[in-house]
C-alpha cells in the first residue's frame, strides 16, 4: 500500500520519537479522486504534521508517486459513551506543489502587535485595493514571524471580497522547481505565460533567489511584465532586498520600490494573544497561567509559539491530563531540549568578546567611544534576540533609563544600514550567541 512505502520512507528520515508519536498512530483509510484519505487521533495531530513534517511528506509522495497524489487527514474525537469514533475534521494539509493559498491565514486571524502593526495595516491597504497603493510590498522579518500568514490573507482577501481577480501564490523554492520541470520539457513559454496573465502574484521566501541566476532573471522580466502592466506584486524575504546575498542589483532596485517593511519578534503580551487565539480556534480554553509560562519561554517565533500549543493540546487529549504549567513544561523541555538558552548574561559576554571589552565596563557609566558602541550593540541585540522592554533592558546595563536604551537601539539600526563592516561584525557576534 502506498502509504506504507510512505511511513517506511518516512521512518528513516526523521527521529524514531517523532515516527512513533505523530505517524505510528495513523492509519489509511481509503484513496480517492487523487487523495490519499489518513486517519489520526485528534486535530492537534493534522496541525502539528502539516507545520514540522509537510515539507519532507510532499518530498516523499514525490519520490512515491508521479501522478499529483495528495493527502487529507480525517481527525477523530472518541466520546465517552461512543461505540466508535465521530470524525470531525477533514482537511486536506498540502499539495504536491504547495502552492495555493490555505484558508486559515487571513487579517481576522492575525493578531496585531506593536512588532507587526505597519506589516500589518500595509497589507491590508494592499489588499483592499491591489496595484493602487504599496506595489511591490515587501515584507521582510525573520523565521516564524507571520510574513507567510500576511502574504496569504493578502491573497484570501482579494479572492473573497475583491473584484474578480485572478491570485497566484507560491514559494520562491516551487517557482524554481516549476522552472527546471519546464526547461526539461520545453514548456518554458507555458511556464512565463501561467504567471504573467495574472492579477496578482505573491511570492513567498524570495531570498531563496540567492545563487539562482536563471531563476531571477525570469523573475526580473515577470516582474517588470506585471508591474508595468499595473498588476500587484508582493514579496516576503527574511532580509532587506539589498542584503540578499548574490541577488543583481537590477533586481534589489525593483524590489525596494514600492514599500518595504519589516516584522520584528512579538512581544510577551502579543505572545500571549496569539496562543489565546490559537487555542480558541481549536475549541480549547487554554488557561492564561499557561499562556503566560510558554510565552515567556519561547520569545522569538510565532512557529514555534503555536507549535509548542498544539503539542500541548496534543498530550493533553491522548494523556487525559489537563492543561496546566506542568505539562507545559514537559512539551517545553522537549522542545528547546538541545538549544542553548539566550540570556543577556550571554549576550553580553559574546559582545564584549567581540568589542574587546568587559561586561562589567559595558553595564558602568564609563563613556569611552569603543564601550559605549559595545554597550549599544549590546542593547541592541537583547532587544532583538530576547524583546526585553526599554526598562528591562535599562535596568540590566546599569540602571540606564528608556530614552538612552532607545537611542542605543536606534544608533545600531542605522549603522547595521549605513556600515556593511559593523552590520558583518554585529552578524558574527549574533550567530555565536545563538550556537551558545
Amino acid at each position: 500500500m502506498i502509504w506504507e512505502q510512505v511511513l517506511t520512507r518516512l521512518k528513516d528520515k526523521i527521529t524514531e520519537e517523532g515516527f512513533n508519536t505523530w505517524f505510528k498512530p495513523t492509519r489509511l483509510i481509503e484513496r480517492r479522486n487523487g487523495v490519499l484519505l489518513v486517519e489520526v487521533p485528534n486535530p492537534f495531530f493534522a496541525e502539528w504534521i502539516e507545520e514540522y513534517y509537510g515539507k519532507i511528506l510532499t518530498d516523499i509522495m514525490t519520490e512515491v508517486s508521479s501522478d499529483g497524489l495528495r493527502v487529507a487527514f480525517h481527525s477523530r474525537k472518541v466520546e465517552p459513551d461512543a461505540a466508535r469514533p465521530r470524525f470531525i475534521r477533514k482537511r486536506v494539509i498540502y499539495t504536491q506543489n504547495g502552492s495555493r493559498l490555505q484558508e486559515r491565514y487571513t487579517f481576522k486571524d492575525f493578531i496585531v502587535g506593536e512588532s507587526n502593526r505597519f506589516a500589518h495595516a500595509a497589507s491590508l491597504a494592499v489588499a483592499e485595493a491591489p496595484s493602487e497603493v504599496y506595489n511591490p510590498l515587501f515584507l521582510y522579518g525573520g523565521v516564524g514571524l507571520g510574513k507567510t500568514h500576511l502574504v496569504q490573507a493578502i491573497g484570501n482577501y482579494i479572492a473573497r471580497t475583491g473584484p474578480k481577480l485572478s491570485v497566484a501564490y507560491i514559494p520562491a523554492e516551487t517557482l524554481f522547481i516549476e522552472l527546471i520541470d519546464a526547461v526539461e520539457k520545453g514548456t518554458r513559454m507555458e511556464f512565463k505565460n501561467r504567471y504573467r496573465s495574472k492579477d496578482i502574484l505573491l511570492i513567498d521566501d524570495i531570498h531563496f533567489l540567492k545563487g539562482k541566476e536563471s531563476l531571477q532573471e525570469e523573475i526580473f522580466h515577470l516582474f517588470n511584465h506585471l508591474y508595468e502592466g499595473g498588476k500587484q506584486v508582493v514579496l516576503t524575504c527574511d532580509r532587506p532586498p539589498r542584503e540578499i546575498p548574490t541577488l543583481e542589483d537590477r533586481l534589489a532596485s525593483r524590489f525596494s520600490g514600492g514599500l518595504v517593511v519589516d516584522i520584528q519578534p512579538p512581544d510577551l503580551e502579543t505572545r500571549i494573544a496569539i496562543l489565546l487565539r490559537k487555542a480558541e480556534s481549536e475549541d480549547q480554553a487554554l488557561p492564561r497561567d499557561v499562556a503566560y509560562y510558554i510565552a515567556s519561554r519561547i520569545r522569538s517565533n510565532i512557529r514555534e509559539l503555536e507549535g509548542a500549543l498544539i503539542k500541548l493540546l496534543a498530550l493533553s487529549s491522548l494523556t487525559g491530563r489537563g492543561l496546566t504549567t506542568s505539562l507545559a513544561d514537559e512539551v517545553l523541555s522537549d522542545l528547546l531540549r538541545n538549544r542553548p538558552r539566550t540570556t543577556p548574561n550571554r549576550i553580553a559576554k559574546h559582545v564584549a568578546r567581540g568589542f574587546n571589552v568587559k561586561v562589567d565596563e559595558m553595564k558602568g557609566r564609563r563613556r569611552t567611544a569603543p564601550l559605549a558602541l559595545a554597550r549599544q550593540s549590546a542593547m541592541y541585540l537583547v532587544r532583538k534576540l530576547l524583546n526585553f522592554s526599554l526598562k528591562e533592558i535599562g535596568r540590566y546595563f546599569g540602571g540606564k533609563d528608556h530614552t538612552t536604551v532607545l537611542h542605543a537601539i536606534d544608533k545600531i539600526s542605522r549603522l547595521r544600514e549605513e556600515d556593511l563592516t559593523f552590520k558583518e561584525k554585529l552578524m558574527g557576534i549574533e550567530q555565536r550567541i545563538n550556537r551558545g
